[in-house]
């Protein structure tokens, strides 16, 4: 079985795969203060929970935009799964070429994001991320990684509301029965949750007008993206799992 390993700021996303199939996923807490061996038993007691034994896991891919995590959490998977794992970094192969001036401040997630969307969906695409920041990634036909736009993620935005203001409470990321709402934390909903819709479709409709050159599909993904995609026409598909895809098919690329 494969084990990929997806590290945000703010969770670290794992997925079992069996062959093509996507057996089970769970998430960990980023925490950089973690050693490697509670980083290994969180991870081996996680897969036990699921009914997958550490001992089926015969490889690893990590793909991270933490780099103090790396030293502790590679040694754990080298100490507890006995593989050196395959880090997505500059050198291997995605089937992506980044056409920036550096392509190393490009993060691993948006590769692998921008890889999956192009072997499962085809270009030219946007692909949005909805993380702790929301990304919308240009790859053009011939998948090239062409242009991006980095904005704040929703919940990055709402804990900014609730932190920097003293009389705004925290509250549910949800989308409210109506704009026109009027209790505090609706009126935070509706602004938070309609202002992502308007931030997603205007932006879109920009990028497809500057690049200009023909059908562009939008694929968003990360958990938040839900309830997002439900309002808007601007996303065409939604798939939530899209970075452990995307993983899988990077693996498959170093197998060859």
């Amino acid at each position: 079985m494969l084990l990929t390993v997806d590290i945000g700021n703010t969770n670290i996303t794992l997925g079992v795969f069996e062959g093509k199939k996507l057996h089970v996923t769970f998430r960990m807490t980023t925490i950089q203060t973690r050693t490697s061996d509670e980083y290994g038993m969180v991870m081996c007691e996680l897969l036990e929970h699921n009914d997958v034994k550490v001992e089926e896991i015969t490889d690893v891919i990590v793909a991270s935009v933490v780099p103090n995590v790396m030293h502790s959490l590679t040694s754990a998977i080298i100490k507890y799964f006995h593989t050196k794992p395959i880090i997505i970094e500059a050198g291997v192969k995605t089937g992506i070429r980044v056409a920036s001036k550096n392509p190393r401040q490009v993060g691993a997630d948006r590769i692998v994001d921008a890889a999956a969307v192009y072997e499962l969906y085809g270009g030219p695409a946007i692909v949005i991320d909805y993380g702790t920041a929301t990304t919308f990634d240009l790859v053009d036909a011939d998948g090239t990684f062409t242009a991006c736009v980095i904005a704040p993620g929703i919940r990055t935005s709402a804990q900014a509301m609730w932190s920097m203001a003293a009389k705004l409470p925290e509250f549910e990321i949800k989308k409210p029965k109506s704009i026109l709402a009027q209790d505090t934390i609706a009126c935070m909903q509706a602004g938070l949750v309609y202002g992502q819709i308007g931030q997603t479709e205007y932006i879109v409709k920009q990028m497809k007008k500057e690049f200009g050159k023909g059908d562009i599909k939008v694929v968003a993904t990360g958990g938040l993206g839900r309830i997002i995609e439900k309002d808007t026409d601007a996303i065409d598909i939604y798939d939530p799992m899209l970075t452990l895809q995307g993983m899988r098919l990077i693996f498959e690329k170093q197998k060859k």
